[in-house]
């Protein structure tokens, strides 16, 4: 159950919000629209009096919600009406009158609005014109003229909501905590219906937006980005000359008069003002740390593979710029990808853009060689043109969302934590398309039956825990063939494949073989050691062998 607040102001708030209320809607939506409960139990009813011009009803109900505020003359308050729509999930089950009329009894009195028992607070309504919701429009001055008491209406209604759902049996939605994107209004989906467009104007400017941050090094390159997506910027300026925020707008959008309409970065989502835009873009530029030259997708690939170990030890403030800097990763990996599995990627970003926000202030500098690395990939995305790179991203990409949702979860983020569950649904799905292939590619080129036993025996000997789950795995063969390959480049199979086996714990991979051959394809194609280095690198394999790893989230992914 949605609840949601919205102030009317000026002399003829009350008038317009009843009209609308009791009118045909914007697209004739209102169905039998009628009072379910009032202040007073007896308030005229448009929609049950069919013998009254309705117009007359409606001025006659106004005038009655109006009457405290218009005894206070001039010394009135700036907003005098409090709208709140309350909407049911599709699921849930057609409510009756008498439901909704309690219902409303409980918002109002939550709100401060009507508590229970007091007969001279504000005077409302409750107006059902549809199966799934109600509107409550109350004037904000009570009967005795004072104000009501509402602080942190907001919280305390959604509160509210939620004891509601478990009382109805409704659908329950999890607890916020403040930080959640602006939902679309009803207005906004019949006009993105109308243009012909699957999201609101909302949805697409606050992707689009997030993409140009993503990819953005400085403000000039961020909007130069929103400019080459069509998006129109507006500039709010200070006495200086100086930008303060900006609005958005997206082309064809337009009002009643022809203008466009802007959106505020601020309310598309918390972290898309101005202001958090540039501490963003500030520890993106080139100059504090320089990123080493080599492929980028593998670049992205370390750097993602450390989120865990930032999630589990790092402080809050590190963790969360470790996810705001995933999310960013996630939100042009669609523009990087193969046709094929651009959706699921799409989904799992518009997903996972909820679980990099919370009330943690986030370290942006701790995650900006992640930010760089898939800045570069979005630049030139053809490195790994056969899908490996993408597919050893998102194969570190699904443990560091299943770390980002017990992150959440042991702070008690339940609305991040259910993002981060839903973006691992569509993350699985693409990942399941790009690996298949590559995976049959390498197959196809497997070494000889002797050499496969080779390595066979030494994973025996190294990881007996984990040796036939590696070994009966469908994808042992594409493992095989890139130790092979990194052989024929000069590595030693041997010190890599422990190397390999060193750098996580496999206790939670659903497929070992396959996270190995991630694995093992970038630790191969790194630059050739020598014969020194190689020795080295045996002999510290063979005085440290391959340990169990501390206690981590079990969480079965790939």
């Amino acid at each position: 159950m949605i609840p949601k607040i919205i102030l009317g102001k000026g002399p003829q708030a009350t008038r317009r919000t009843i009209g609308y209320l009791f009118g045909k809607g914007r697209a004739n939506e209102h169905i039998d629209p009628h009072l379910v409960a009032s202040w007073n139990g007896f308030a005229p009813d448009t929609g049950r009096s069919p013998h009254r011009d309705p117009k007359e009803v409606e001025a006659q109900l106004a005038a009655q919600l109006d009457q405290p505020v218009k005894m206070l003359g001039d010394k009135a308050p700036k907003y005098t009406v409090w709208h709140c729509p309350i909407r049911a999930a599709p699921e849930d089950p057609t409510l009756t009158d008498a439901q909704w009329a309690d219902i409303a009894r409980r918002i109002v009195a939550a709100a401060g609005v009507a508590p229970e028992g007091d007969e001279e607070a504000c005077r409302w309504v409750a107006v059902r014109h549809a199966d799934d919701h109600i509107h409550i429009a109350a004037t904000l001055v009570r009967q005795d003229g004072r104000r009501p008491r509402r602080d942190y209406d907001i919280r305390a209604v959604q509160r509210e909501a939620r004891q509601i759902e478990i009382d109805y049996g409704l659908r329950r939605l999890k607890p916020g905590d403040g930080t959640a994107a602006k939902r679309p209004t009803s207005k906004e989906h019949f006009k993105a219906k109308r243009l012909g467009q699957d999201a609101t104007s909302r949805e697409i400017l606050r992707l689009r937006v997030r993409r140009a941050v993503a990819a953005a090094s400085t403000e000039a390159e961020f909007f130069a980005l929103l400019e080459a997506t069509g998006v129109t910027v507006r500039l709010k300026l200070g006495p200086s000359g100086d930008a303060l925020g900006c609005n958005f707008a997206l082309p064809g959008d337009t009002n009643d008069k022809g203008e466009l309409v802007f959106y505020a970065g601020s309310t598309l989502a918390g972290d898309l003002s101005l202001p958090k835009i540039r501490q963003r873009l500030a520890t993106t530029s080139p100059e504090p740390v320089t990123v080493r030259p080599g492929n980028p997708w593998h670049q992205a690939t370390a750097a993602a593979e450390r989120i865990p170990h930032h999630l589990a030890r790092s402080d809050d403030a590190v963790a969360q710029g470790q996810l705001a800097a995933l999310g960013g990763a996630l939100d042009l990996l669609p523009l990087t990808a193969p046709a094929a599995v651009r959706a699921e990627l799409k989904h799992a970003a518009v997903a996972f853009e909820r679980a990099t926000r919370s009330r943690i202030a986030a370290d942006h500098a701790s995650a900006r060689v992640l930010r760089r690395s898939v800045q570069a990939i979005w630049t030139d995305p053809t490195r790994h043109g056969d899908g490996a790179g993408l597919a050893m991203l998102l194969d570190v990409a699904l443990t560091a969302v299943a770390y980002a949702m017990h992150w959440h979860r042991t702070r008690q983020h339940a609305q991040q934590q259910a993002a981060a569950e839903q973006t691992l649904v569509h993350l699985q799905a693409a990942y399941a398309q790009i690996t298949g292939p590559v995976l049959a590619g390498l197959a196809s080129r497997a070494p000889s039956p002797q050499t496969q036993r080779r390595y066979a025996h030494h994973l025996q000997q190294t990881v007996p825990e984990h040796a036939e789950r590696v070994l009966t795995d469908p994808a042992w063969e594409a493992l095989a063939t890139v130790l092979a390959d990194a052989e024929a480049a000069g590595h030693n199979s041997t010190a890599l494949l422990d190397q390999a086996l060193r750098q996580r714990t496999l206790d939670d991979a659903h497929s070992p073989a396959r996270a190995l051959t991630w694995r093992i394809r970038r630790l191969g194609e790194r630059h050739t050691p020598g014969p020194r280095a190689q020795a080295a690198n045996t002999s510290h394999a063979a005085a440290h062998p391959t340990a169990p790893r501390p206690q981590e989230p079990q969480t079965r992914r790939r």
